[in-house]
């Protein structure tokens, strides 16, 4: 139920490269943030245990109620609050001292608004961690997407509410390289039956089904090719890159000014 490919798993085993790449962004943040923080689409909760002996109090949101239900089950002190975003309904002006946001500015149409809001209810001094796919990395249109950035655009957006933006980008070592490329030289030969370009020309509605069927085979196809690689790579295999252009993932910290 919760374990697409757009989610990714971090218990299917074959989403395992992908999984740890991701909570290394959870990991990284856990190392700065303090005080009252927010998280802003916690998802399946990959990164809430980390990220909560962070805290010293702690917020999520998701529009995902099933999901909320079972982390308030798990973590008893915690807020858990459902709603679609933006905007950031019921939280106060200058609230938290952290804002986190993984893998979800690539989902919102009004990208604008949803950075807006998370000026409005940092504390003066607060920061923002913000993570999303580098366009330039990515091997086909992901359908789920909205839209995806190029580290500028990402500065740019970020730049219209903040004056500090520090946009890194997220990579890896030879183990994860040689994933992403094999994943390449895979998904090129689906891609290449796409004669007509349907993967930019048709809605995304149309395309989300089939994209995360393909994208599940294609991962297990990876995984039965190279089952020790894929089960091999820990989230110390990821790390920040020289460029973040280079990057799979931006890592966008920005700080609403004291």
């Amino acid at each position: 139920m919760f374990s697409t490919t757009e989610i990714t798993s971090h218990e299917e085993q074959s989403d395992n490269v992908i999984h740890q790449r991701l909570y290394f962004a959870y990991v990284e943040a856990a190392k700065r943030i303090k005080g009252n923080v927010l998280e802003i689409g916690c998802g399946a909760g990959r990164g809430l245990e980390t990220i909560i002996k962070a805290s010293d109090s702690f917020t999520a949101i998701d529009k995902n109620e099933k999901l909320l239900t079972l982390h308030g089950q798990q973590y008893l002190h915690c807020h858990f609050l459902h709603q679609s975003v933006p905007p950031l309904e019921g939280l106060e002006d200058n609230e938290y001292d952290y804002v986190l946001s993984f893998q979800v500015i690539e989902h919102i149409e009004d990208d604008d608004l949803f950075v807006k809001e998370i000026h409005r209810v940092l504390k003066p001094g607060g920061k923002a961690i913000i993570t999303t796919p580098n366009i330039h990395m990515s091997l086909t249109r992901n359908p789920w997407h909205v839209r995806e950035y190029t580290a500028k655009q990402m500065k740019d957006l970020m730049g219209r509410y903040f004056d500090k933006v520090e946009v890194k980008g997220i990579t890896g070592n030879h183990k994860v390289m040689k994933y992403y490329e094999d994943n390449k030289a895979s998904v090129k030969k689906i891609t290449r039956f796409d004669v007509f370009n349907l993967q930019y020309r048709l809605p995304r509605k149309f395309l989300q089904v089939p994209y995360d069927l393909l994208n599940r085979v294609n991962r297990k196809k990876l995984q039965k090719g190279n089952d020790e690689l894929v089960l091999s790579v820990k989230v110390e295999d990821y790390h920040f890159a020289d460029y973040a252009e280079d990057g799979f993932d931006f890592f966008c910290i920005v700080e609403k000014n004291g």
